[in-house]
């Protein structure tokens, strides 16, 4: 099994997408991509309720961070 690391992807409250290609510093590049000079950490509370980092909030809108691997594993085929 292969996971190869293609990125991130940004999904805002909405639904919007925004594909992030660069391998690092995905804050970076969303702010880039959306004109801003600046974000904030977005955080969540996990069920030990330890924060978790899971995004960025800019301007009016927040967004959930996903890495983006692709995938090879076993052909069930």
């Amino acid at each position: 099994m292969d996971k190869t690391k293609l990125g991130f992807l940004a999904v805002d409250q909405y639904g919007g997408k925004i594909s992030l290609l660069e391998k690092k510093f995905p804050r970076k590049q969303l702010l880039k991509h959306l004109g801003y000079k600046n974000a904030s950490k977005m955080f969540i509370d996990d069920k030990k309720g330890r924060s978790q980092h899971v995004g960025y909030i800019v301007g009016h809108r927040w967004f959930n961070v996903y890495e983006v691997h692709q995938w090879e594993g076993v052909n069930n085929g």
